[in-house]
Formats: structure tokens, sequence, C-alpha cells
């Protein structure tokens, strides 16, 4: 680390178990980011200015101008860009000096798998469950923490899912595939603009943590918010046994 990183990065350095290692393991680090969108954004932004080395966002989708309301990576001169494009031009010129590396795809469990075997940590920002399971999926495969976040309407959630410990949980044992329930989307149903800024943001911190090696993260544990009655719930999770994702070892290593 240079002399104008530690000026940059400055009051990472004054914290108490942080220091010049633990910058140095940001700088180092490679995130992948699934989604672009309202948890995208705020996860992002945050990944950037803090130094995460290369960061690698996909997204098939464009800017449209309802989304400009919450995703607050994209600006109006975006509207009818590929997401992952403008988020990776916005993060260029917060922080010129990490690589980012923008997927202009919606990327398939073939190429989830392959990408996060490259990568030290995931962070699901994305809007739909069959993305979610095949992300999970991948990261239980090739070993990876997963930081996945959730927001509809007023109600948020995020958990982390460390792969890297034997006999973690995964995102599937909370929600199973083939669990009964209609999904829900923000285009039907809405969304309070800054709730999915404070679950990204919580995104892009538990991972930060991981990434440095810093604190008690929120492996093991899943944090529900409601943002209109502005209370958080923690719930304890487990691993589930007769999962068909990480239940056993050959489903996890397949």
């Amino acid at each position: 680390m240079d002399d104008r990183q530690r000026l940059r990065y400055s009051r990472h350095l004054l914290l108490d178990g942080f220091g010049e290692e633990s910058q140095e393991r940001l700088l180092a680090s490679r995130a992948l980011v699934v989604g672009a969108g309202g948890l995208g954004s705020g996860a992002l932004l945050y990944l950037a200015s803090s130094g995460v080395g290369h960061i690698t966002v996909a997204d098939g989708d464009v800017v449209d101008l309802t989304n400009l309301q919450r995703q607050i990576v994209h600006r109006v001169d975006a509207v009818g860009t590929n997401k992952a494009a403008s988020a990776a031009a916005t993060l260029a010129s917060i922080n010129p000096e990490i690589s980012v590396e923008a997927l202009q795809e919606r990327l398939s469990p073939e190429r989830l798998r392959i990408l996060a075997r490259d990568c030290d940590v995931v962070l699901d920002c994305s809007d739909n469950f069959a993305t979610r399971h095949a992300i999970s999926e991948a990261c239980v495969r090739a070993g990876v923490a997963l930081v996945s976040g959730a927001g509809i309407r007023f109600d948020g959630q995020v958990a982390v899912f460390d792969h890297r410990k034997p006999g973690s949980a995964c995102y599937h044992c909370l929600f199973p595939a083939d669990a009964p329930g209609e999904e829900e989307r923000c285009a039907t149903m809405g969304v309070f603009a800054p709730l999915v800024g404070v679950i990204g943001t919580m995104q892009a911190m538990e991972a930060i943590k991981l990434l440095a090696e810093i604190g008690e993260t929120l492996s093991g544990r899943l944090l529900l918010f409601d943002a209109l009655a502005m209370r958080w719930h923690e719930v304890r999770l487990s691993r589930d046994p007769n999962c068909t994702v990480c239940g056993t070892p050959c489903s996890a290593a397949a």
C-alpha cells in the first residue's frame, strides 16, 4: 500500500483491529456481486469506496426510469443502458484505483459456478428465487462465503452463509427450492427506497468484514428488518441434514 492509499483509507487504518493488514486484504480481494439494482447499488458503492481490489458485477437488465427511485448507483443519463455497465462507470468515478468488471448478462448456473471459484466472496443482490438458488449452489460447490440480501415493500433481510466453515447452513436450508409460496416482485408489490439501501449497505459491511477478517459476521444468523416499525429481529440458522444442496458430502462436492 502506497502513501496515497494510506491517505485514502486512513479512516479504516485508524480503527482498532483493522489497520494496514486488513486494508491490504481488501485491496487483494475479489468480490462477485450478482445484481446491480437496489441492493447492488448500496453494496457496490461501499465495496468500491472501501477498496475491494477487484469487483465483478453481473446484471443483464437495462436501467429504467422507475429504477432511479432506489437504485442509486445509476444516473439519469444511464436510462436505457445496461445496469452492470452503468454501475461500473459510477464505481470508476468513485475509486479509479480498483478493477471493476461488468458482465452484461444474466448468469447461468454453469457461469455462476465458474465465477464463484475465482472470487473470495459472493453478494447475492438478485431479485428472484431461481437466481438465488443457483448462486447458493455455486457458492456451496466452490466453498466460498455468500452474503445474501432481499427487500420488498417495507421488509428486508440479510444473512451470511460461510461455506468455508464445515457444517455451515446454505440458502437452500432456509428456503428450499420446492417450498410453496408466491414470489414477490418490486414491480407489483412496491419497495421503500431506503430499505434496499440499508440492506445492500449491510451486505457490503458483512462482505468487507469477511474479506478483511475482522469482527463477527452474520454467519449462522438471519436478520429481519421491518422498516415501517424500525425493528430488527434475529433468527438462528442451522444446517438441514437432508438439504439437497449441502446436506451430504457428495451433494456439496458434485
